[in-house]
């Protein structure tokens, strides 16, 4: 039993790599030989006079293989003008082999006639034409229409892939008679898994069993999906080569994809030996252009099957793989299905609420069971949000900077994130796959889902390494029996279709953030322009009330002055009434026209000690701290960049609440302070006064809101307004804190003063 945490990196100096990659770039297809029970002719076209023989001809017609170029086959045998006249039908492009004729030839050595079975393709403008010997039965036509009504019958009844491999593989051991059929199916890596076997006494079972991808390399799988049937007919076989070895047409060697005589690797005749198996044949399916398995035929003792047999078999394992990729399609279609009702239910959510982590944290399960993940986070500039089982947020927000790092459109996933993601150790600690799609185009934005470790048992047909022999050539493993593997650090894979829904609910959430932001660039402008009309509106009233205003002032000061004396003191407090109005309606205006101009005037940045600023305040508002009580803690104050004469207003303002609110303390504390937070200085204004309560604290910024009454606490409501405004022109914010009776403190940002603003 062996214990796989991840993938060892190779090492290209290694023997075995080396022997790996010469046998990865065999090339199988132009093997310069043939397997030697029957004989190949390279035709010229349309000529048909010979280019090529395989060297066992002489074996067959007499004539040594060097000595028949430029020859034609009607010269060479009796058979051969039935041949040519076969020949004749052939199409000018006829890649599949096609069953031209059975023949009786009598070989020269014995004078034995032998049955042949004659097939023909054409490749590159030559034309292949193969012998075979066959057995006499074999030979002979048989009626097979109702085998295959028969089976198609049977197949479409099967419950599912399993059975319909099991119905494919009883059919082929039938007619072909090999001792053991079995049939397996790829996974994602390559490596192969039995799905179904029939085997006669004697013969191992692999049924179940694992075969590693390694044992097909890459360009054999390439060749199964071009010719879907392979015979060895004796795994003992000596080649017998072409002659020439260049083809006199195309000076290259012959592509032999389509040949049924097709010599074979090496390697894998001693892979057959080692498996003790004499004779194979395998057979392709083939799924949506894939190769998804194979049909592995196995004898112990040399077998050949005639062409019109083999050519059954083919047409099985097509309908085979037509019934496998119906089945596929239907279940791609309903798991889509599943998962774009998913995305509808989360777009939907999306789409309900003010943001898109807002309506993905309300269907927090729908988020889960879209990917079947065990854990999932939604991440952007401020906030991480984990749902399920996750690493720690530490954890998640450094892989986020890492998923940034990578600069990739294309979502990430892994089953193993020890081995994909080795920066990130302690990721693994917690959870071992993961699928991560950015859901903004600018920001580092993402959506991320996590599975547990799957701990999964492998039974493999033997343990699947490599060797190399004393010539450093590929050694195939010697035993078959079967040899357990716990894969640890794994989760289940990822299917190829969540990572296209996941796609395409970026995509759609894409569209939304683009919809709400178009729908707020909308909203701006719409208030943007209102609050200009707003600004010059209340620009021109409190511009054209400050004249009357000052008049009925005036006036009333006037006839207090020469008519106080006649005036009752019933009519001088009336007076008196009328002027005190006319002042806080005065100031009220004043007040209001300030507060327009802020959204009108420039702002002129310099450089500006606050320190030596809240001094100047501090000694402008004299008057209003003569006779108090007061206990002042002032901090070290930073040099900041902003509007000098603004700020002073900030200042002003926030000091003047200060003094206010505290009135009734003895002594009244008022402290101010800084600090540097997040790239900016943040200032505070705290004092011991009334408070307020913090359910209110939205409408403290706005005009003409008061938290307190007037007759207790004078003032317009438009200072914290005017402050407000001030420090966001400033691309700051303002904020506060309080409780009732225990003080207030007021906040604000400014950014830092290296930051352009």
């Amino acid at each position: 039993m062996s214990e796989r945490d991840s993938q060892v990196p190779c090492n290209d100096s290694d023997p075995l790599v080396a022997a790996v990659a010469n046998c990865s770039r065999e090339p199988i297809h132009i093997p310069g030989s043939i397997q030697p029970h029957g004989f190949l002719l390279v035709l010229d076209s349309p000529s048909l006079a010979i280019l090529q023989a395989s060297e066992n001809v002489v074996d067959w017609l007499g004539a040594p293989a060097d000595c028949l170029a430029g020859a034609r086959l009607v010269d060479l045998c009796e058979a051969g003008a039935v041949v040519e006249r076969a020949l004749s039908l052939l199409g000018p492009a006829e890649p599949a082999p096609r069953h031209l004729a059975d023949l009786r030839l009598a070989r020269p050595d014995d004078g034995r006639e032998r049955d042949i079975a004659v097939t023909a393709h054409v490749t590159a403008g030559l034309v292949i034409v193969e012998f075979e010997e066959v057995d006499g039965d074999a030979a002979a036509n048989g009626d097979f229409y109702p085998l295959l009504a028969t089976f198609i019958g049977r197949l479409q009844d099967a419950a599912d892939t399993e059975q319909l491999c099991r119905l494919a593989i009883g059919e082929i051991k039938r007619l072909s008679g090999f001792g053991r059929v079995k049939a397996y199916a790829f996974d994602a890596d390559g490596n192969g898994q039995v799905l179904a076997e029939l085997a006669d006494p004697g013969y191992s079972s692999y049924l179940g069993l694992h075969f590693p991808a390694s044992d097909i390399p890459q360009q054999a799988r390439a060749l199964y999906c071009v010719n879907r049937i392979r015979l060895i007919v004796d795994a003992d076989y000596r080649p017998s080569p072409l002659v020439p070895a260049l083809n006199p047409k195309t000076a290259q060697p012959l592509d032999l994809s389509q040949a049924a005589l097709r010599s074979v690797s090496p390697v894998h005749l001693q892979y057959m030996r080692n498996m003790r198996t004499q004779a194979s044949m395998s057979i392709s399916i083939v799924v949506g252009g894939r190769l998804w398995g194979l049909i592995s035929c196995h004898h112990v003792q040399p077998l050949i099957v005639a062409p019109q047999t083999r050519a059954v078999c083919e047409l099985l394992g097509r309908l085979l793989s037509l019934q496998i990729e119906s089945r596929e399609s239907r279940a791609s279609a309903e798991h889509m299905l599943a998962l774009r009702h998913y995305v509808f239910q989360l777009l939907s959510s999306m789409s309900d609420h003010d943001s898109v982590q807002h309506g993905l944290r309300e269907q927090a399960q729908t988020l889960l069971d879209f990917m079947a993940a065990d854990g999932a986070a939604v991440i952007d500039a401020s906030d991480c949000q984990l749902f399920g089982h996750t690493p720690a947020a530490p954890q998640v927000e450094a892989l986020a900077y890492w998923l940034a790092g990578r600069h990739a459109t294309e979502p990430f996933h892994s089953d193993n994130l020890a081995r994909d993601i080795p920066e990130l150790p302690e990721l693994a600690d917690s959870v071992a796959g993961l699928l991560a799609v950015s859901i903004s185009q600018i920001h580092p934005h993402y959506l991320i889902w996590f599975k547990n470790e799957c701990i999964r048992t492998v039974n493999w047909a033997g343990k699947p390494e490599k060797s190399v022999d004393a010539h450093g050539s590929l050694d195939p493993r010697h035993s078959f029996e079967c040899w357990q593997e716990v894969r640890r650090g794994y989760s289940t894979p990822w299917h190829p279709r969540e990572l296209q829904a996941v796609l395409e609910l970026r995509n759609a959430i894409l569209g939304i953030v683009l919809r709400k932001a178009e729908a707020m660039a909308q909203l701006a402008g719409d208030l943007s322009k209102s609050n200009k009309e707003l600004e010059a509106f209340s620009y021109s009233v409190s511009h054209d009330l400050r004249a009357p205003l000052r008049h009925i002032a005036g006036y009333a000061e006037l006839l207090e002055e020469f008519e106080g004396e006649r005036l009752s003191e019933r009519g001088r407090r009336f007076i008196d009434n009328i002027a005190d109005a006319a002042r806080f309606a005065g100031s009220l205006v004043d007040s209001l026209l300030s507060f327009s101009q802020m959204g009108r005037a420039a702002l002129h940045p310099v450089t500006v000690d606050m320190q030596g600023l809240l001094g100047a305040v501090l000694h402008e508002m004299q008057p209003e701290i003569e006779g108090r009580a007061i206990t002042w803690n002032i901090g070290e104050l930073p040099v900041v960049h902003a509007d000098a004469v603004y700020l002073h207003q900030v200042l002003r303002n926030l000091l003047s609440n200060a003094l206010k609110y505290s009135r009734g303390r003895n002594p009244a504390v008022i402290e101010i302070g800084a600090e540097q937070s997040s790239g900016c200085t943040q200032v505070f204004v705290r004092d011991n006064g009334v408070g307020f309560d913090m359910q209110y604290v939205d409408k403290l910024f706005n005009v003409f809101q008061r938290l307190h009454r007037m007759e207790d606490f004078e003032g317009t409501g438009i200072g914290l307004a005017n402050v407000r405004r001030i420090i966001e022109r400033h691309d700051g914010r303002v904020w506060a804190k309080a409780a009732p009776d225990e003080g207030a403190t007021f906040y604000f940002t400014l950014p830092d003063p290296r930051q352009e603003i």
